[in-house]
C-alpha cells in the first residue's frame, strides 16, 4: 500500500499505487483514456464531484479501491493511462526538440493574473484564464519547457447566485485544500519554497505551489501565511477582488514575486511571457537584478527588451490597469534596490495620459519593454496600433510594434467525447496532432445520420445538466418556482437552440436579441418550429451596468410572452462552459464592433459543430468564411442606438430566413441536410486554424525564436522558424533597439 501524498486520503492499494499521482496531473483532464480512469472507478461519484478525481480518491472507501485494483478493465485503463502520463512526461522527441535548440536548464515564463485548468483549481474568472490554461496544455503536448506563473487564489473568483428579481449576488467560497490538485513546490534543496517581496515598508511572505500539467509546470503563489498580518494574508485570497491598492499590490507580488520564485526554484527562463499588463512588474525584479550583476540601466533595459514577450486582449480602455504614481512610489519603495536611482526613469516606463491625465499604466510599462508584441486577432491589431498609438511618435499605424496573432483553442480539452469518437472513426486515429486541411476534409465522410445523431445526444445532455442544476437549486437552496422556471426546465430538447455564454457588460449587448419583443416571441413560440435561448455569464461585481444587462435578461426568462423559452444558467464556469459549447445548435455574438479582441467561445463551439453567428469582430472577421456560420451586419451607422436597431434587425432576418428554416427543414429520413453542411463547414473551419496548436507554434516561431536569438541561443532558421525584423517603434521612445 501507498499514500496519495495528500491529508484525507485513504492508502491506495500496490496494484493502483500511481492513482493519486495520475489525479494530482491535470494532464488527465485532455487525456480521454486518464479521464474513463476515473469514470470507471465510480462513475456517480464523478458526476456529484463535477469531475474532480483528488475528491473522489478522498471519499471512495478502501473496498472501493480493492475492488477496482482487481477489475482486469480498470486496470487496462488505468495502465494505458500511466503509460500515457509517463510518455508525455520524458518525450524527448517532441515538437519543440525538432525545432528549437537544446536549452539544458532554460525555460519559458509564462505570467497570467488567472489560470482555467479544471474546474476543480477555481483560479479563473473568463476568457483571459481559459486561454492562458489552454496555452499551458499546449505547451506540454508540443513539449515546450514551459513554467505558468499566477496565483493560488484560495477564494477563487466568486460565485454566482441570481435572487429572485434577477440581481447577481457574489458569494466566496474557501478551498478545500484536501480537494485541490496541488503539492508545495520544493525548492533544489528539498525544502518547501517560500519568498519574499518587499510592499512600502514591510516585507511579506509568498509561499508557492506546484501544479503538474504533463510536461508543464503552473506555479501558483500564496501570501495566506501566519508569518503575515492579517491583512496581507488576504492579498492572495481573491481573483480581481479588492480596491486599486490591493490590485497594485497584487500585481507587484506576481511580477516581482514571481521571478523571485522561479529564482529559488533553480529556474533560468531564456523566455518572459507577460499575458497582459497584470505581470509587467516583472521587468523591475529582472532589471534590478541585471543593474545589480554591474549592468547599467539601459544595458539592462536592453536586455529585459531582448527576452521579454507581452500578449494585450483588450482595446477596452477600462481592461488596462492604471494607477497614481504616489501610489506606485509608496509600495515600490522597498523593491527599488539598485534601481533606486533610476527610479524616475523606470517610472517614466509607465508613465501614460489616456485622457485622465499621467498615470502608472501597466500596458504602457509592458508595451515599452518588451522586444516581441502581439494582439489577438487581425482586427484587435490595428485597433492596439491606433489605441497605442503615443507610445510610439511619429509612427505610422502600420509600423507600430504589434502582431496580429489570433488566438486558439485547446482541441482535447474543448471537443465533446462523442464527436471525438466519430473522429476516431473517420478522420484517423491521429487527428488531434494534425493542422493541415486535408485531415479535417474528412469531416465530410461522416454519414449525415451518426453526425445528427452525436448533435443530437450532445444537445440532450445539455438540457439533463440545466435540469439537474436547477433540482439541485430547487432541493438544496429551496429556491422559488420562478427561479426554477428561470434555470431552464420548460426548455423543449429537440428545439433549436442558440446559446450566449459570456462576461455580461455593456459593450458585448447581451440585450441585442430583445431589442424588438413582439418580432422574437413569434420566432421562439412558433409550433412547429420553436426557438430557444440559452445565458449564461457573470458580470465583474463592481459592474452595476452589467449586473443590469444581467438581470434585464433573466427576468426575460420570467416573461410569459416568450413561453419559457429563455433561459439563465447561473454561476458560469468551465464545467457549465463544456456543456453549452457542446450541447447547443447556435453560438450567438453580438458585441460592439471592434471592442471584441478575439472571443474563443465561439472557436470551441464551431468545433463540437455549433456554427457561429456572430458580428464580424474579433477572430470571426478571419473566420467566416460564408458556409461554415452567419455574419450579423447592420451596416455602420452615425451613432450607438442606430448601430444596436440595425444590427438586431440583421440578427431577426437571419434566424427568419437562413437559420431556422436550415435547422428544420428535413428531408424523409428527417435529416436536416442543409443544416449539417453549415456543421461541416462549422468543425472545417475551425479545426485547422483556430486552435492553440497554430497559436502556440506561431508563438515559438514569431515571439519566442527571436527573444531566444537575443539571449544568445541560435534559432534554427531551417526549421521553419522566421525571422523577424528588429520592431522600429522602439526608435520613437529614445530606447535601444531590442
Amino acid at each position: 500500500m501507498t499514500t496519495l501524498g495528500l491529508d484525507g486520503i485513504d492508502s491506495l492499494p500496490a496494484r493502483i499505487e500511481r492513482l493519486g499521482e495520475l489525479a494530482l496531473d491535470l494532464w488527465w483532464s485532455w487525456n480521454p483514456h486518464a479521464r474513463n480512469v476515473f469514470r470507471r472507478l465510480d462513475y456517480t461519484l464523478w458526476r456529484s464531484t463535477d469531475h474532480n478525481p483528488v475528491r473522489m480518491l478522498r471519499l471512495l472507501p478502501p473496498a472501493a479501491l480493492e475492488k477496482a485494483s482487481r477489475d482486469p478493465i480498470f486496470l487496462d485503463l488505468y495502465d494505458r493511462a500511466l503509460a500515457g502520463l509517463d510518455s508525455t512526461r520524458t518525450a524527448t522527441e517532441t515538437w519543440w526538440s525538432e525545432r528549437m535548440p537544446a536549452m539544458p536548464g532554460r525555460s519559458i515564463a509564462y505570467f497570467s493574473a488567472e489560470f482555467a485548468i479544471h474546474q476543480s483549481l477555481p483560479i479563473y474568472a473568463g476568457g483571459l484564464g481559459v486561454l492562458a490554461g489552454d496555452i499551458c496544455k499546449e505547451g506540454s503536448d508540443l513539449g515546450l519547457p514551459l513554467l505558468g506563473v499566477g496565483f493560488m487564489y484560495p477564494q477563487g473568483y466568486f460565485h454566482q447566485h441570481v435572487s429572485a428579481d434577477g440581481w447577481q449576488q457574489e458569494g466566496y467560497e474557501q478551498l478545500n485544500w484536501a480537494d485541490a490538485p496541488v503539492t508545495p513546490a520544493v525548492t533544489p534543496g528539498g525544502r518547501p519554497c517560500i519568498v519574499t517581496v518587499p510592499l512600502g515598508s514591510r516585507t511579506v511572505k509568498v509561499s508557492v505551489w506546484r501544479v503538474r500539467l504533463g510536461r508543464t509546470k503552473l506555479y501558483l503563489l500564496d501570501t495566506g501565511l501566519e508569518e503575515n498580518a492579517p491583512w496581507d494574508r488576504e492579498l492572495s485570497a481573491r481573483l480581481y477582488g479588492g480596491d486599486t491598492e490591493t490590485r497594485i499590490q497584487q500585481e507587484i507580488i506576481l511580477g516581482v514575486g514571481g521571478v523571485r520564485a522561479l529564482r529559488a526554484l533553480g529556474s533560468d527562463p531564456v523566455v518572459w511571457h507577460l499575458n497582459e499588463g497584470h505581470a509587467a512588474f516583472v521587468v523591475l525584479q529582472r532589471m534590478r537584478e541585471l543593474i545589480e550583476q554591474g549592468q547599467s540601466f539601459e544595458t539592462a533595459l536592453a536586455e529585459v527588451r531582448r527576452t521579454t514577450v507581452f500578449t494585450t486582449h483588450t482595446p477596452v480602455p477600462a481592461g488596462h490597469d492604471t494607477f497614481p504614481f504616489r501610489l506606485v512610489e509608496a509600495h515600490l519603495a522597498g523593491c527599488w534596490g539598485t534601481l533606486r536611482g533610476h527610479r524616475e526613469a523606470f517610472l517614466a516606463l509607465g508613465n501614460y495620459d489616456n485622457g485622465s491625465g499621467p498615470h502608472f499604466n501597466m500596458t504602457a510599462l509592458a508595451l515599452r519593454t518588451a522586444g516581441q508584441v502581439n494582439a489577438v486577432s487581425q482586427l484587435h491589431a490595428g485597433v492596439t496600433r491606433q489605441m497605442w498609438a503615443p507610445i510610439w511618435p511619429g509612427l505610422k499605424d502600420d509600423r507600430h510594434p504589434v502582431r496580429a496573432l489570433t488566438n486558439g483553442i485547446h482541441i482535447g480539452t474543448w471537443v465533446a467525447s462523442r464527436l471525438a469518437q466519430l473522429f476516431d472513426q473517420y478522420l484517423g486515429a491521429n487527428w488531434r496532432d494534425q493542422r493541415d486541411d486535408g485531415v479535417w476534409d474528412r469531416v465530410r465522410e461522416i454519414p449525415d445520420t451518426e453526425l445528427w445523431g452525436v448533435r443530437q445526444e450532445l444537445r440532450r445532455y445539455l438540457f439533463d445538466f440545466i435540469r439537474e442544476r436547477a433540482r439541485q437549486r430547487w432541493t438544496n437552496e429551496r429556491v422559488g418556482g420562478g427561479q426554477v422556471l428561470a434555470a431552464g426546465t420548460l426548455l423543449d430538447p429537440n428545439a433549436l437552440t442558440i446559446g450566449f455564454a459570456r462576461r455580461f457588460t455593456e459593450y458585448k449587448r447581451p440585450e441585442l436579441i430583445f431589442t424588438d419583443p413582439e418580432r422574437l416571441a413569434r420566432l421562439l413560440t412558433a409550433a412547429k418550429r420553436p426557438v430557444q435561448l440559452v445565458f449564461a455569464g457573470k458580470a465583474h461585481p463592481a459592474d452595476d451596468p452589467g449586473k443590469h444587462h444581467l438581470q434585464h435578461v433573466y427576468q426575460r426568462a420570467l416573461d410569459a410572452a416568450f413561453g419559457g423559452r429563455v433561459a439563465f444558467v447561473d454561476d458560469y464556469d468551465l464545467h457549465v462552459a463544456h456543456f453549452l459549447v457542446q450541447g447547443c445548435d447556435v453560438w450567438l455574438n453580438n458585441p460592439r464592433k471592434p471592442l471584441e479582441a478575439s472571443g474563443t467561445s465561439g472557436m470551441k463551439a464551431a468545433l463540437n459543430g455549433v456554427p457561429h453567428l456572430s458580428i464580424g469582430d474579433g477572430w470571426w472577421a478571419e473566420g467566416y468564411a460564408g458556409d461554415n456560420g452567419w455574419l450579423i451586419d447592420g451596416g455602420e451607422h452615425p451613432d450607438r442606438a442606430s448601430t444596436d436597431a440595425a444590427d438586431a434587425d440583421a440578427l431577426y432576418t437571419l434566424l427568419e430566413r437562413k437559420v431556422v428554416p436550415a435547422f428544420y427543414d428535413r428531408d424523409d429520413a428527417d435529416l436536416p441536410r442543409r443544416w449539417l453542411a453549415i456543421v461541416r463547414q462549422a468543425i472545417r473551419a475551425v479545426a485547422p486554424r483556430f486552435t492553440t496548436r497554430r497559436m502556440v507554434t506561431e508563438y515559438v516561431e514569431q515571439m519566442y525564436a527571436p527573444a531566444i536569438r537575443g539571449s544568445g541561443y541560435e534559432y534554427p532558421q531551417e526549421t521553419g522558424g522566421r525571422r523577424q525584423e528588429k520592431p522600429d517603434g522602439f526608435a520613437g521612445l529614445g530606447l535601444p533597439l531590442p
